[in-house]
């Protein structure tokens, strides 16, 4: 089918600026250009679209794997004990919102094994009760939460602080209280036996490095609060609101309780996580800005290229409105194709993100997340629809933005000093 019949189903304008992306044979370098052009593009959204899509998981992983080692909220003592827990978690569980609620005795403890010894944060937990506020049951690499039986004096320790006291299940280690008992030879530190009832894996070095547990009633007796517990650690229907209804409950209550939620217990980690994504878009989308303005080079070459034809269409009669839509439409063509395959480049990268790392520290023999840094030890990846529709129409239009100055500058063409040179 001839050029003059497929053009007389199209306008004139999309006909000559899909035809101005096949260079004659006589001058390849514009195509080459224009293909470096969208490869430019694609990297530059790929690179950005996959670095959105792991600050994404990230942020995902970090507050999910907190959220399964710490209530969504909690109501503790103000100045000290809660005596009446019990009151306070029967009437937590009195609001739709509250899923759970178990006690617990915060405190921090010296780890002693033969020569070795650690810190720990020492958390008393009711097995029973504890397993419907967290998801500590289903993080035990060995043993179980019901190994936590209350004086028997058992421990469960997380397997980054059982590999540095060199301890396994059925050993023991020797916990010292930093409250002092008063002797007739003077201030004595408390300490007693503990059995290695139990290893968990949170994923999060600050946990699995730190964190050891006890039965509720061992951990009352250590650091002698009689009936009293630190506090009711609450589960909430909605995460997001855990902040809102803690404080609800707490006023209905009438006061003179403590709380806190997730939220703000971890607000650096969520502040730094949404920083440094928005940091890293305006980086990244500078790179997508200068790929993107080759298209600028790209078409004011083929405008020099193209001023014998422009003149000659302009004798036949084509507007210079209809000479600008020709280039822009030929730079919108090479932004979008470049657009469309960067977002789909990154969006399949991002989401085998974690084969391709597991196959290259395979190879390179390295490890890319040191997990005591970066408080997990792999690299999770999320891909947002509201990312990829953000970066798109941001690229595109700047895309657009950069068709602007080459198809001016054709519109303004002259016939007659364009075909005077020629």
């Amino acid at each position: 089918m001839s050029d003059s019949r497929r053009a007389g189903r199209r306008p004139t304008e999309l006909f000559i600026g899909l035809r101005y992306l096949r260079a004659r044979s006589g001058n390849r370098f514009i195509s080459f250009i224009s293909v470096i052009s969208m490869l430019g593009i694609a990297l530059g959204v790929a690179v950005l679209i996959v670095v959105l899509s792991v600050m994404n998981g990230f942020e995902r992983e970090l507050r999910e794997r907190i959220l399964n080692m710490t209530a969504h909220a909690t109501i503790s003592g103000f100045d000290g004990p809660l005596a009446d827990w019990e009151r306070v978690r029967d009437f937590a569980l009195g609001y739709d919102a509250v899923r759970a609620a178990a006690p617990y005795v915060e405190g921090q403890g010296l780890l002693l094994q033969r020569e070795l010894l650690s810190g720990a944060a020492l958390r008393g937990i009711e097995p029973r009760l504890e397993a419907e506020v967290a998801g500590l049951d289903t993080m035990m690499t060995e043993g179980s939460l019901d190994a936590l039986e209350a004086g028997a004096w058992r421990i469960i320790l997380g397997e980054a602080l059982a590999e540095a006291l060199e301890v396994t299940p059925g050993d023991r280690v020797v916990l010292v209280i930093p409250e002092g008992t008063v002797t007739p030879a003077g201030i004595m530190p408390r300490l007693r036996r503990f059995e290695v009832a139990g290893v968990f894996r949170a994923g999060m070095y600050e946990y699995d490095r730190s964190l050891a547990l006890l039965h509720l009633d061992d951990a009352r007796r250590l650091y002698r609060l009689g009936d009293g517990v630190s506090g009711v650690r609450l589960s909430m229907a909605d995460v997001f609101t855990a902040g809102s209804e803690v404080r609800r409950i707490a006023v209905d209550y009438g006061g003179g309780v403590y709380i806190d939620d997730w939220s703000r217990r971890h607000a650096n980690f969520f502040r730094s996580i949404q920083l440094t994504k928005t940091i890293m878009f305006v980086i990244l989308l500078l790179v997508v800005a200068v790929a993107v303005f080759n298209i600028v080079s790209t078409l004011v070459m083929v405008v020099r290229d193209k001023r014998a034809d422009i003149a000659i269409l302009r004798t036949l009669g084509i507007t210079p409105g209809q000479v600008n839509r020709v280039f822009m439409i030929q730079g919108t063509v090479i932004g979008l194709l470049g657009t469309g395959a960067g977002l789909t480049l990154g969006a399949v990268v991002a989401t085998h993100l974690e084969t391709i790392i597991g196959v290259l520290e395979r190879v390179l023999d390295t490890r890319f997340l040191a997990p005591d840094v970066y408080f997990i030890s792999d690299l999770p990846a999320d891909v947002a629809v509201a990312d990829l529709l953000q970066v798109g129409l941001v690229a595109f239009g700047l895309c657009l933005v950069s068709t602007l100055y080459p198809a001016w500058r054709a519109a303004r063409t002259q016939p007659a000093e364009a075909l005077r040179h020629e």
